[in-house]
């Protein structure tokens, strides 16, 4: 059984939701999950002022924990169409790793989440996705064998490149079923993928 780690930051709880459904969908793909995000760098007093979600259960990881798994789904909301601060601080820890070839042949795969449909979500997942090029992993990205993205009914995230949400320019709205069962699809591929190579 391969094992998988989902990595994420979420500010306000979206991106931590969307984390969850990506491990139900690893573990119903026939691999081991765990699910931990990265630091925070924000100030306690800021963070708490700008009412971030402070009580998030998963505990963080350390760049050494990333060679121990088989593969990687990271995830972590847009910033100005590029990944958040904070996850890419704790990425730029990984030298060591991508010296050593530490992460060759993993597979990777990403999610994100933005205020608007137009809000930077695909240039956000190909700023994942180029670390983890860049780490020597294996892509996994949304196929088209979910057709929830095609979606014209509603409101919907996704895209061949990972799996979105769309939380509103004052994050009220949370991620939707669609949102939710494309985290699972993507969270079951990079299983099957994961098992292929490892397994």
């Amino acid at each position: 059984m391969s094992k998988v780690l989902v990595l994420y930051y979420s500010t306000y709880g979206h991106i931590e939701t969307m984390a969850h459904a990506i491990a139900e969908g690893v573990r119903a793909g026939g691999a081991h999950a765990d699910v931990k995000r990265v630091p925070e760098t924000v100030p306690l007093e800021i963070a708490e002022k700008g009412h971030f979600k402070l009580d998030q259960a998963a505990p963080v990881a350390s760049i050494a924990d990333l060679e121990h798994y088989d593969a990687i789904i990271v995830g972590t909301g847009t910033r100005f169409g590029r990944i958040s601060s904070q996850m890419a601080a704790f990425l730029d820890q990984g030298g060591g790793l991508w010296a050593r070839g530490a992460l060759n042949g993993k597979v990777g795969a990403a999610f994100t989440s933005s205020a608007t449909q137009h809000g930077g979500q695909e240039t956000t997942l190909f700023s994942i996705l180029t670390n983890l090029l860049h780490f020597g992993m294996t892509i996994v990205g949304l196929d088209y064998g979910f057709a929830g993205q095609m979606r014209l009914d509603e409101v919907v995230g996704g895209a061949p490149y990972g799996a979105t949400t769309i939380a509103g320019g004052d994050g009220s709205r949370q991620p939707s079923e669609t949102e939710l069962e494309s985290a699972k699809y993507l969270g079951k591929r990079v299983a099957e993928t994961a098992n292929k190579l490892f397994g």
